[in-house]
């Protein structure tokens, strides 16, 4: 009596091979961050006033997929630090916004430095094909990171289609005032200078 054949075992689904190579990347990322550097939430906060400009501190929260009140003692911080402060909103005087400060951007991307200067040797490695394959995927991974199933009430800004392609993490600047440009997600996140 002849057994049947064993089926070969499925391979990992798209989702689970990306969310692997995703949470590999932001793990060794997260390995290259000074000893001193910033808290993952505070880069948070610095990136999304980078990349969006001024922001009330509960829409950024919800951005951040966090309650205001977690991030109460963060913003109080890096207020105290001088990284960001609280000014009137332009539309509407009666509002209070966080606003990124010149010492906040030189601190992201001082934080960054690290990081970035590490990616850059590991892209060395890659054909120029590969590279910009990582570069596509860096971008589209924002767009994914800011995805909200429409089954679930929106905790950010985004939510249902994929929206526009967004950009990067930062990379150093060349100039205190130079925006950096980039990709990651951070896992974390990661920045572009606020188009305003």
């Amino acid at each position: 009596m002849t057994s049947e054949p064993v089926p070969p075992e499925p391979g990992p689904s798209p989702a689970a091979e990306i969310r692997r190579g995703v949470v590999h990347l932001a793990r060794r990322l997260r390995a290259e961050r000074p000893p001193d550097g910033l808290s993952l939430n505070k880069t948070s906060v610095l990136g999304y006033l980078w990349r969006n400009g001024p922001m009330p501190a509960g829409a950024l929260a919800a951005a951040d997929s966090q309650r205001p009140q977690s991030l109460t003692r963060v913003f109080a911080e890096l207020e105290r630090d001088g990284l960001i402060s609280r000014v009137r909103d332009d539309r509407d005087g009666r509002q209070r916004v966080l606003e990124l400060t010149a010492a906040g951007r030189e601190a992201l991307a001082r934080d960054m430095a690290e990081r970035d200067a590490w990616l850059a040797a590991a892209l060395t490695t890659l054909t120029d094909t590969e590279r910009e394959v990582v570069r596509l995927a860096g971008r589209l991974m924002d767009r994914l990171a800011d995805f909200t199933p429409p089954s679930r009430p929106p905790s950010g800004p985004a939510s249902g289609p994929l929206p526009a392609p967004a950009s990067t993490l930062p990379s150093t600047p060349s100039t205190p005032s130079t925006p950096p440009s980039t990709p990651a997600a951070e896992a974390a996140g990661d920045l572009e200078a606020p188009s305003r």
